[in-house]
């Protein structure tokens, strides 16, 4: 157990990125919100009746948007941290259910020209004995990547 401890993933970071015909203040400006994730979110699909709540002032720092739904989703809340204009949306995820663990996600919109954004969707976070262990067995980007290749061509759908 000891030698799969120290060999183990100490952390894990997935990411995707799609190109949106739009320029990137539309693109930016409609990421950060919160409850535009609705409208693309590959985990609303998964259980398009889970609780819902958004608190503070949703697209600034420390707006707060919570969920609670079937096994598939889980609960847990996402709350931005950090926005850099026109450029980046920072937040952490905090799942409380069906496993407690925190990661740090992010939206990078950038320009591809004047009239085309490149959006990645990424996350990271570290992998907490005993869970390291089970990650050896198991890929994040494996579990989450056609998650986040779904989202990303549903925002595209959306904002094009």
């Amino acid at each position: 157990m000891i030698l799969l401890a120290l060999i183990a993933p100490k952390t894990y970071h997935v990411s995707r990125s799609v190109v949106i015909e739009k320029p990137r203040s539309e693109v930016f400006s409609y990421l950060r919100s919160l409850k535009n994730m609705d409208d693309w979110s590959p985990w609303v699909k998964k259980d398009p009746n889970m609780e819902k709540k958004i608190t503070g002032t949703d697209g600034e720092v420390g707006a707060v948007s919570y969920w609670n739904g079937n096994k598939e989703v889980g609960e847990g809340e996402q709350e931005i941290t950090k926005i850099i204009p026109e450029e980046r949306i920072e937040s952490e995820l905090r799942f409380l259910k069906p496993f407690a663990s925190t990661s740090d996600a992010y939206l990078q919109i950038d320009e591809v020209d004047v009239t085309n954004s490149k959006v990645t969707w990424g996350f990271s976070g570290k992998n907490k004995f005993p869970m390291s262990i089970m990650m050896l067995f198991m890929s994040m980007d494996k579990m989450v990547g056609k998650d986040f290749e779904s989202g990303l061509s549903d925002l595209k759908s959306k904002l094009q």
